[in-house]
C-alpha cells in the first residue's frame, strides 16, 4: 500500500514539475534553491566533478551490474529481475521519453538523467534492505538505505552545481528514478503472487 501511495506521489510531482508554469512554481523552486546549491558546492569543485561523473552511464551501469550480481549470489532472484529491468526503465524513459517530448517543449534538459539513474539505485537499495534476511541488523539496514538516499542527492545537487540542471529538473529526476522503482516492484511483487 505505501508503494503504491509513494509510486502516485512521485508521478505527480515530476508530472507538476514538467508542467510549464510561466514565472510560477518551476522560476520560484529553481531561484529559490540553484544559487544556493552552487554557493555551497562552489568551494568543492573536485568533489562536484566526481559527484558529477558518478551519475555517468559507465559507473551507473557497473553499480546495477553489481546490485544484480549481489542478489544472485544471495539467491534473490526478485531483487536481481528489479535491478536489472528498473534502472534501464527508468533511464530510458528519461532519455527517451520525457527530455526530448516534455524537456524539449519547456526548452529544459527535464528531467536530470543523473538524479534519475541515482535515485533508481537508491530506490533499489531500499527496498531490498526493506526485506533483507534479519542476520543484518534495522540499524545498519537503515544506515545503508540513507547513505545510499544522500548519494544519489549528492549527484542531483552536484548537477545543480554545474549549471547542467535546475533544481526543478534534479527534483523530477529523483521522482521519475524512484517511481519506476517502485512501479518495477509491484509488478514482480504481482506477477511472484500469482506464482
Amino acid at each position: 500500500m505505501a508503494g503504491g501511495v509513494l509510486l502516485a506521489a512521485c508521478a505527480a510531482l515530476a508530472s507538476v514539475l514538467g508542467a510549464r508554469f510561466a514565472g510560477g512554481l518551476r522560476d520560484w523552486l529553481d531561484s529559490a534553491f540553484d544559487p544556493r546549491i552552487q554557493t555551497v558546492l562552489s568551494r568543492a569543485p573536485v568533489l562536484v566533478r566526481w559527484l558529477a561523473d558518478l551519475g555517468t552511464l559507465a559507473p551507473v551501469t557497473l553499480m546495477t551490474v553489481m546490485l544484480v550480481v549481489a542478489c544472485a549470489a544471495t539467491r534473490r532472484w526478485s531483487g536481481a529481475v528489479l535491478a536489472a529491468v528498473a534502472v534501464p526503465a527508468a533511464v530510458g524513459l528519461t532519455e527517451y521519453v520525457l527530455k526530448p517530448y516534455v524537456g524539449q517543449a519547456i526548452e529544459q534538459s527535464f528531467p536530470s538523467g543523473h538524479a534519475t539513474s541515482m535515485f533508481a539505485l537508491a530506490t533499489i537499495c531500499a527496498v531490498l534492505l526493506v526485506d533483507w534476511p534479519r542476520r543484518l541488523p534495522g540499524r545498519v539496514r537503515l544506515l545503508l538505505v540513507v547513505t545510499a538516499l544522500l548519494l544519489a542527492a549528492a549527484v542531483a545537487a552536484a548537477m545543480i552545481a554545474t549549471g547542467a540542471h535546475d533544481f526543478t529538473d534534479a527534483a523530477a529526476g529523483a521522482a521519475v528514478g524512484t517511481g519506476v522503482v517502485l512501479a518495477c516492484a509491484l509488478a514482480i511483487d504481482l506477477v511472484a503472487s500469482r506464482r
